[in-house]
């Protein structure tokens, strides 16, 4: 308490307080520049503040100079700047700018406070006594709701333009049909009328095509007749050849006898030589039959080789067959050879899969594992004792939940390159990276239940969607984003179960945020014109980017990349589980080797047994095919000797005797021959002549029907705005063609039928159908917007209900603590207060507000504290007791309030007094300065008090000259007399 006649000083040590802790100067009401406060006539002041720290306690100095208004800040007794000061200050959770908190200069400041709107009043409270995130979930509430309010606004506009749309769409629907109707049979109009020179085309076509093939056939007729006379014709010429000098000599019989008689003898001359080869045969045969006792001989010898050889045989075969034994024993053989090469296989895959598992290397790896992993437990367990304490009670109990459970994130996510653990860490805020991630809503519950609730533990937890968002595809391939020093998606930075992989895609697209580097800095103002990008990364900067819903504009604000503090350890506990059964598995390999190596030994003794066996088996079966081998290839030759010979002579004799046959018909047939070729030559003629003249005639047509073609396919191109040098139909035209008739009758036909049918439609405009095709267009535009704007709505609303469980459960609590205290003290006072949340409307979290009613007469009813209703008196002891309601709640390590009871009626002045000094002298409350420049006679003290007396004039001693103990022994010395 510090107590002093008004101007002796005291508002200065507020002011002190609140200078010396960076606070504004607008918060103390006296003057809008620093320098004012020093005092008058001196060119600096000075304050020096030292706050209590658990780990050493906190020195500020603040010196502040007249001429320039600028401060010099120490720390320590070490140079500093304000704002580390700040910072300071706010992780002390001081907050001289709240009035719940720091209530300088009450007759001025208490008005104020009653003016505080129930909003600000509520933000005043949550900054002092609420949970740290208190605060920030309701902002992320108000920013929700403010998304939310939009989308759905938009959500309303699209869907009110899309029934506009749909609407008349559906009046314009009639008509476009009928248009459409009509269309239909102008095309077919058109498609016919193309189709039809076509089908003249290909009539005339065919007809030519018919043409060609009765030429062509005519030319085939007429090149078989002339085929077929070509070698009569040659044999004629022949015949004649050889009869013209017979003919040419008939004049003269006499030289025709005399050459009939000279081709007599030549006929005799050559059956005289046949005779005399028939005799040199016969010498050649009996020679041949010299040779042939000769030959006999040598058969007779290798008889009796053969049959020495046979006795040889069998005495050899009286041994008992082998072949089975043999059989046998390479049946076993290859049995054995088989199950050796599997063993060698699965010898040869334990070693390859051994050589992988080093085991020194293994179990450092693991030990490695481990350390890691404690270092991250250690850090969690330094910011969030409760969250470390519920790990360990979820090691234990994991076995009571039915989905996967993983413990908090910043322990499973696994960062691949610990350089990058940064850009992680600044996307994913601290309170997801030490919650707990479930795959089953029921499984959460269950377990905040027990630790939450049972165990008063303060601890995150969070589901996974229901469908895995762990692959989504991002925006755009990463390769189009290069050329901007994009290297990678955060996603692809880091490691982690899929139901947290799909957590951090679903809740912060980690797959669609790139990360860049210092190139992507020095191309930042194109990057940022990308309209697909929302949050990028550069080498140390972080980007958000937003467009405005309504004037299409992009916000950019950028942050420094705070340094990693708990992600660099890259741990990944998949890995250590898998080494674990590595280890196992290597052991269990070496006793299986151990047993396949005394296998493999006693198959290999078992294979030499067997292959001697069949060697001594082979030699004997060897031995009586050798013999049978020389049997047969004797008795073959003995075949051979015995019948080569015998039947070439006999033969060649009556081949001789043919020949001399055939020699003398020869000349028989010869003139019959010419006079039948003759004939028939004549014959063919005839029917060559008129093949020629049916081959002319087709030619002539075919010409003429060639041009036809050539002028009905020109048309059909033109029609059809065809190049000149196409002949076939356009593959669209050919689709269309194969649908209409393919006959000339049918064609007019249809033509007819579709004309009357398009002349029934009338007073049709395109530009209707213009219209209702961009409608439609503009309908699936619009369904498109609206499902996304839907999805985003809906998304919202998740955040929301997630977010408003996080903050409205605890904070009806605290409230509902407030009214209890406030309650009472006015209870205590013969008064009535409280204190409730109010909310007009539940969903607008903006309008959430703490609504303070008080009454001090029985005979009147609650009414809202204002800063009208109530007197000046009454709206000081309603400030003090609220603030006094929030002292054993309160998170900040004191409370300043000054000259409160000024305005108080004696009663409620000590009534005050006393609630104050009962309250904020109990051990679990916080510091509390109480400055007032009077007092009541007979107040209750108390021993926790500490009272500072501010006295202060022109006869004042100066500090250093000041003897306390002097001044203790004249205070005894007169209270003696």
């Amino acid at each position: 308490m510090i107590v002093g006649a008004n101007g002796t000083g005291k508002s200065s040590i507020v002011c002190a307080i609140c200078l010396g802790l960076a606070g504004k100067t607008a918060i103390l009401g006296r003057g809008d520049k620093v320098g004012l406060y020093v005092k008058r006539g001196c060119n600096k002041g000075s304050v020096e503040i030292e706050l209590h720290k658990a780990k050493g306690n906190l020195v500020i100095n603040r010196e502040i100079h007249v001429e320039n208004n600028q401060s010099t800040w120490m720390l320590n007794g070490k140079h500093s700047s304000q704002k580390t000061v700040e910072e300071e200050v706010k992780a002390l959770q001081i907050q001289v700018s709240n009035l719940c908190q720091f209530l300088p200069q009450v007759s001025e400041k208490v008005g104020e406070f009653a003016k505080m709107t129930k909003i600000e009043l509520l933000e005043a409270t949550e900054k002092s006594v609420g949970p740290p995130e208190m605060y920030e979930f309701h902002c992320e509430l108000k920013t929700f709701r403010t998304k939310e309010r939009e989308l759905e606004n938009v959500c309303k506009e699209k869907a009110s333009a899309l029934e506009k749309f749909k609407q008349r769409n559906e009046r314009n629907k009639h008509d476009v049909e009928r248009y459409y109707e009509k269309k239909r049979h102008l095309d077919n109009i058109k498609m016919l009328e193309k189709k039809k020179p076509w089908v003249e085309y290909e009539t005339a076509r065919k007809e030519l095509e018919g043409v060609k093939k009765s030429r062509e056939d005519a030319k085939k007729q007429l090149k078989t007749v002339r085929e077929s006379q070509a070698p009569m014709l040659k044999k004629i010429q022949h015949i004649d050849s050889q009869l013209r000098p017979i003919e040419n000599q008939m004049k003269d019989k006499t030289v025709s006898i005399r050459e009939a008689s000279q081709k007599c003898k030549q006929k005799q001359d050559q059956l005289d030589r046949k005779h005399r080869e028939i005799e040199d045969i016969k010498q050649a045969f009996s020679l041949k039959q010299t040779e042939a006792a000769d030959r006999q001989k040598r058969i007779s010898n290798t008889r009796r080789m053969i049959d020495d050889l046979r006795a040889e045989l069998a005495n050899v075969g009286d041994q008992s067959d082998v072949t089975p034994r043999i059989d046998a024993v390479n049946a076993e053989l290859r049995r054995i050879q088989e199950e050796k090469a599997k063993m060698e296989g699965e010898k040869a895959d334990m070693r390859r899969e051994k050589d992988n598992l080093n085991g020194e290397l293994l179990k450092n790896r693991l030990r490695s594992l481990d350390d890691m992993m404690k270092i991250k437990e250690e850090k969690l367990r330094g910011r969030s004792k409760d969250t470390y304490a519920a790990v360990q009670w979820l090691r234990q109990n994991k076995h009571i939940f039915s989905g996967n459970v993983y413990e908090p994130m910043m322990l499973v996510i696994s960062v691949r390159n610990p350089n990058h653990a940064k850009y992680v860490e600044n996307h994913i805020p601290f309170n997801d990276l030490r919650a707990f991630v479930f795959q089953k809503r029921e499984d959460m519950e269950k377990f905040m239940m027990e630790v939450r609730d049972s165990q008063n533990l303060r601890v995150n937890s969070v589901f996974a969607p229901e469908e895995s968002c762990a692959t989504r595809a991002p925006s755009r391939p990463i390769e189009s984003l290069k050329r901007f020093g994009f290297f990678a998606y955060l996603r692809e930075l880091f490691d982690a179960p899929e139901e947290v992989m799909s957590y951090l895609c679903n809740q912060y697209k980690v797959h669609d945020v790139p990360v860049g580097t210092d190139q992507t800095k020095a191309m930042i103002k194109t990057v940022i014109e990308e309209p697909y990008l929302k949050v990028l990364y550069t080498a140390e900067e972080k980007y958000s980017l937003k467009k405005s819903f309504y004037s299409g504009k992009t916000s950019t604000s950028n942050s420094a990349v705070r340094p990693s503090q708990y992600l660099t350890m890259a741990v990944d506990a998949e890995e250590k589980r898998q080494l674990e059964d590595l280890e196992i598995k290597c052991n269990a390999i070496d006793v299986q080797m151990s047993a396949m190596q005394e296998r493999t030994a006693k198959l290999d003794r078992r294979d030499n047994e067997l292959r001697a066996q069949k060697k001594g088996l082979s030699e004997m079966k060897g031995k009586k095919r050798q013999l049978e081998q020389k049997i047969s290839t004797k008795q073959d030759r003995w075949v051979v000797r015995t019948h080569t010979g015998r039947v070439r002579i006999p033969i060649l004799v009556a081949k001789l005797s043919m020949e001399k046959v055939y020699m003398a018909l020869e000349t028989v047939g010869m003139t019959a021959e010419k006079t039948k070729l003759e004939t028939d030559c004549r014959e063919g003629s005839a029917e060559l002549r008129v093949l020629e003249q049916a081959c002319a005639m087709l030619e002539q047509r075919k010409a003429r029907l060639l041009e036809m073609c050539k002028g009905l396919m020109r048309r059909a191109r033109e029609i059809c705005n065809m190049d000149p040098g196409e002949s076939a139909v356009p593959p669209d035209l050919h689709t269309a063609f194969s649908q209409l008739p393919d006959t000339m009758d049918e064609i007019d036909a249809m033509l007819n039928e579709e004309r009357s049918r398009a002349e029934c439609f009338t007073g049709l405009s395109e530009n209707v159908v213009d219209e209702y095709n961009r409608r439609e267009q503009e309908i699936k535009n619009l369904e498109k917007e609206l499902d996304e704007k839907s999805n985003a709505l809906k998304t919202y609303r998740q955040n929301i209900s997630e977010a408003k469980e996080r903050w409205l459960n605890p904070l009806k609590q605290l409230v509902e603590q407030i009214n209890d205290k406030f309650s009472d003290f006015f209870r205590s006072m013969q008064c009535a207060g409280e204190v409730d949340l109010h909310s007009e409307n539940e969903e607008e979290y903006d309008k959430y507000g703490i609504r303070i009613r008080v009454k001090f007469r029985s005979s009147t009813q609650l009414h809202e504290l204002t800063a009208h209703h109530q007197s000046g008196g009454e709206r000081s002891v309603s400030t003090m007791l609220y603030l006094m309601a929030l002292q054993e709640l309160n998170r900040c390590p004191f409370r300043v309030v000054d000259e409160i009871n000024q305005g108080m009626d004696p009663v409620n002045e000590r009534r005050v007094f006393d609630i104050v000094v009962r309250t904020a002298c109990k051990e679990t409350t916080s510091q509390y300065f109480f400055i007032t420049p009077k007092l009541l006679q007979n107040l209750q003290y108390a021993d926790e008090m500490t009272v500072l007396c501010v006295h202060n004039g022109p006869h004042m001693l100066p500090p250093n000259k000041w003897d306390e103990k002097a001044f203790t022994r004249r205070c005894v010395r007169r209270k003696g007399k």
